[in-house]
This record gives structure tokens, C-alpha cells and sequence, in this order.
């Protein structure tokens, strides 16, 4: 099953060979870019970062077994080394991870076309350059990859099928707070070869996506982010991406937000307006990194509709940095009509357990108000419902009052407490499957304040504007009976060694307040407004 839909996506991506190619011609610039090949395939010295990427999805031919594959050469200079290569192959079916980090020194890095030979520290000679004719003439859009770890091998050749896609219209893009970065893709490539996994060499076919970028933005240094690839069996292709600020966020501009798509041969378009929803999230084996799993993705331009989920939970890359690499499959809709796809997605944004405070009530629970509360660490990327608690037996335990609340506030309809009880809430905060909870409680307890009288004490008039009058009078034990602010602040301790049956609030400002009054065993909390 596996073998056949790799066999239709693959057959998919060779349908476009039958269209016109204008721009399989070396060399070649796409309209309105400053991007031209085959010179921008190269290295560019004035850039102080630049990395040339590549991913895919492989079937052997006599077994059927499918693999994934990432390998990707960074030009970074540090210490002696000229940058470093990343490469990293899973087994799809038993979900093992290949993973391979290595310094690397370019005896050979092209400034005019695609042409990488690099020297892996304590390892070989890599290569991965455009294919020449008999002539030694560039091949436009073809590339032999040779690479190799201890355990792995990629002898491989690629040929793209789509015109290159061009982010930002132009291929220059301002990316997150202060950078910039050169960018784009060709999403579409037939790739044919040999794999190689613990010594047993393979021969393979199946589909891969390039990605070039370079600049000044830095996935080591700079703000995280989540990008993913789509190619999708209706020939459309997506790149998409999200860059979060130091608070979580993402504005909803083109610096943090952008997904550029290929349509067709003539066809391609940029946008900001699309909505990713976060439905699942994975914990690393040593618990530091927490990365999205599964994603639902929607965007009014081609009513794109579809579900994103990664196809095994711990292909984490650690060096030189953290991040999560993998496969991914897309299944939904595009316009109304059923897709389904391979992708990939990079990760560099971790996600945390939820937890807040508590806002209202603060020293007295007016029920008629609502409960509310506030995250202290939100993520735009980390939606999450709430279940609220309470206790009236000083934190012994929490009853249940509902769950599921996507809002931040909830009043209760016919609270099952008593005027004067000392109640504490709780929230519980969950991510939509769970893996993401973080529980918070009320710092002190509240007291309940029923409506305005309770079955033993009358306020009159209420609202008031000077003397508020109790029915019965009663007498005072000193001191008993404090006014409060909506906000739990005592404002006055009403002193008295008689009978007491009216309390001057002459002074106070226009507001709700409550009149705390002590009982043996017990207390009445009543509501007064001051006009």
C-alpha cells in the first residue's frame, strides 16, 4: 500500500514534464525576482549565512519499505571549520532514527552554480553539485548528492519537475524582528539512487524538496520558529512558515508569517492569511523539548483545509542546536475537493505547560460576578481549554463546577456554597490532548457574598449615599464588621461598644463594596453599592 501511493505521488510530479518548461534553460530568472539561476544555486560570499537544504521521501524498489530522508550543508565559519552537515534518514516502519551532525571545510563551494564538496570531520568527502552533459555543460535543474555517515548513505540523483517557487514574491524576505533572508524552493524533484542503513544498500526512487535560503537570519541565534513543507496530490505545493516573538506571539504580518504556494506551472501566490491550530504536542525522551505534532491548517485563498501530523515523535536533531526534523502526511481538502500529501516539518519553537493566576474574586466572591483568571506564559501556538474548581474546605478538596471552558471567565449559575464560606479556586489549563496541563489556585481564600442581605441581616437603602442602616441592630463584639472594596481591600474596621444600627459611608467613592460581619462560627457577607 505504502509502495503504491508513493508510486502516485511520484507519477504526479512526473505529469509536469509533460509541460512546457521554458524555464529549464540555463540561465534563467523567474520575472519580477532578484533571484537567477544558476548563479544564486552557489554560494554567496557577502552573506554571512547561507545553508542549502534538502528532504524527501524514498521507496525501495524490491522491498517496497519507505524511508525519509533530511541532509542539509551549512556555510557558518566557527573555529576551524567552514560550517557543518546535517544528515538524518528514518525507517518509516520501525520509526528508526538516523542521525548525523558533523563539522565540515568546503574543499570546494561554487559562487556561481551548485557545486559542494565538503570534507566531514572524521569522515569523507560529500558532494552534492549540477549534473554536467558530455560537453561539461550545467544540466539546468539537476543534481547528483553523494553523503554518508557511519550507518547511512544518499547516492542520489535529482531531477525538478516545478518551476522554482519564489517567496515573497521577489525572493527577499524581512524575517522576524532585524533579518533578512534571500529564499527559494523547488518543490517538485524525482530522485533516484541508493540508500544505504547499516550496511545494506538499496536501490530507491520517490519525491524530495530543495530549499535555499541565505542572509542574515539565523536558525541558531535568532527567533524560533515552525516550517513546513506540503506536496500535495493535486500538484499544489506549500511553504509555510511562523516565527514567534520572545513573548510567544506571532504577528499577523509577512516578517513572521508567510505561506507561499505552488499552483501550477503558472501559478504561485504569497499570503499572510492563514490560521494554524496546534492539536497535539510531543515531549522529548528527556523531557527539555515539547514540540506541536499535529496541526490543522486553513487559509481563505483556495479554501485550503488540511491536517498536518508527523509520522514518528522523536526525530530531534540536538547538535548544533535543538530542533525537530521529520516527515509529515497532510490529508484534507484544497477548493472543496480531497488531498493528500508528504511533507516535512522543522521545528525550533518549544511549548510549555500552561499556568496563571487567578484575577477574580480576590478576598470576597461576589457570585454575581464572574470567576476569571489570565495565562502568565501564552503561546499563540498553545490553545487551550480550562476546568474550574472550587473548595470550600480549605483546599482539602476541589469539586468540579465545569470543564472544557475556552474563555477565560465563567459565572456560575446557582453556586452550591453558603454566605460566608472561605472558598478557593482552581483552574486547570490543557492543551487539546492533554500532553500540555498546568493546574493554579487561588493565593488566599475568598469569602462568599451571596445578594444583598442574608437570612438573618437587611442593608437599607441600597444603593446608599450616606448611612447605610442594619436590620435588626445588633450588638458589637470589637471589632467585627469591615467594609471591602471589589477588589478584597479592607477599607474600614467599623468599631463599636453599643448597639449598632447605622454606618456612615459618606466617604466612600462610587463602587461596589461588601460589609463583612462577623457571626460565631461563621460570617455574612453583604453587597451595598455607594452612589
Amino acid at each position: 500500500m505504502k509502495f503504491k501511493l508513493y508510486f502516485f505521488v511520484t507519477a504526479i510530479l512526473a505529469s509536469h514534464i509533460g509541460h512546457t518548461q521554458d524555464w529549464k534553460i540555463f540561465p534563467y530568472k523567474p520575472a519580477g525576482s532578484v533571484i537567477s539561476f544558476p548563479a544564486d544555486e552557489g554560494r554567496h560570499s557577502a552573506e554571512p549565512i547561507e545553508w542549502w537544504y534538502t528532504s524527501g521521501h524514498l521507496t525501495a524498489t524490491t522491498s517496497g519499505k519507505t524511508y525519509s530522508f533530511m541532509l542539509t550543508y551549512f556555510y557558518y565559519p566557527a573555529s576551524i571549520f567552514d560550517g557543518f552537515r546535517i544528515l538524518n534518514i528514518t525507517d518509516d516502519a520501525t520509526g528508526k532514527f538516523y542521525q548525523d551532525t558533523k563539522p565540515v571545510n568546503y574543499t570546494s563551494l561554487s559562487t556561481n552554480h551548485l557545486d559542494i564538496h565538503a570534507s566531514v570531520y572524521h569522515g569523507g568527502a560529500e558532494t552534492w553539485s549540477n549534473k554536467v552533459d558530455a560537453a561539461n555543460k550545467l544540466v539546468p535543474f539537476e543534481y547528483s548528492i553523494k553523503a554518508a555517515s557511519a550507518a547511512t548513505g544518499l547516492d542520489l540523483d535529482c531531477v525538478s519537475l516545478k518551476r522554482p517557487l519564489i517567496l515573497g514574491d521577489d525572493g527577499y524576505l524581512n524575517q522576524g524582528m532585524s533579518n533578512y533572508t534571500y529564499y527559494y524552493s523547488q518543490t517538485g524533484n524525482a530522485v533516484s539512487g541508493k540508500l544505504t542503513l547499516d550496511g545494506n544498500t538499496q536501490d530507491v526512487t520517490g519525491i524530495s524538496w530543495i530549499d535555499r535560503q541565505y542572509g542574515n537570519f539565523n536558525p541558531m541565534t535568532g527567533e524560533k520558529y515552525e516550517w513546513f513543507h506540503l506536496q500535495l496530490s493535486n500538484g499544489m505545493d506549500v511553504n509555510l512558515w511562523n516565527i514567534f516573538t520572545a513573548t510567544n506571539t506571532i504577528p499577523d504580518n509577512e516578517k513572521y508569517r508567510i505561506l507561499t504556494a505552488y499552483v501550477n506551472e503558472t501559478s504561485q501566490y504569497n499570503t499572510s492569511d492563514f490560521q494554524i491550530e496546534r492539536m497535539a504536542f510531543n515531549w522529548m525522551p528527556d523531557s527539555v523539548m515539547c514540540y506541536s505534532s499535529k496541526w490543522r491548517l486553513t487559509s481563505a485563498e483556495n479554501k485550503i483545509d488540511v491536517t498536518i501530523i508527523t509520522k514518528n515523535d522523536n526525530t530531534e536533531v540536538q547538535s548544533p542546536f535543538r530542533f525537530y526534523e521529520g516527515a509529515t502526511t497532510v490529508s484534507g481538502t484544497v477548493n472543496g475537493k480531497v488531498v493528500t500529501g508528504f511533507g516535512f516539518a522543522e521545528l525550533l519553537h518549544s511549548y510549555a505547560n500552561p499556568h496563571g493566576t487567578i484575577k477574580n474574586p480576590s478576598g470576597v466572591y461576589d457570585v454575581s460576578q464572574p470567576v476569571s483568571w489570565q495565562l502568565t506564559n501564552p503561546d499563540y501556538g498553545r490553545p487551550v481549554t480550562y476546568d474550574l474548581e472550587y473548595s470550600i474546605d480549605d483546599k482539602a478538596t476541589f469539586v468540579s463546577i465545569a470543564s472544557g471552558i475556552t474563555d477565560t471567565s465563567y459565572q456560575w449559575i446557582n453556586p452550591t456554597v453558603s454566605n460566608g464560606d472561605k472558598i478557593w479556586f482552581k483552574i486547570t489549563a490543557r492543551s487539546a490532548d492533554d500532553k500540555l496541563h498546568g493546574s493554579f489556585i487561588s493565593a488566599s481564600p475568598s469569602v462568599v457574598a451571596m445578594a444583598g442581605t442574608d437570612n438573618k441581616i437587611k442593608l437599607f437603602p441600597n444603593p446608599v449615599n450616606d448611612n447605610l442602616f442594619l436590620e435588626p441592630a445588633f450588638q458589637m463584639n470589637n471589632p467585627v464588621c469591615r467594609i471591602i472594596d471589589g477588589n478584597g481591600r479592607v477599607i474600614n474596621v467599623v468599631k463599636s461598644n453599643s448597639v449598632l444600627n447605622k454606618i456612615d459611608v459618606s466617604y466612600l467613592y462610587s463602587g461596589v463594596y461588601f460589609l463583612m460581619i462577623d457571626f460565631p462560627g461563621k460570617q455574612a457577607v453583604l453587597k451595598f453599592i455607594k452612589k
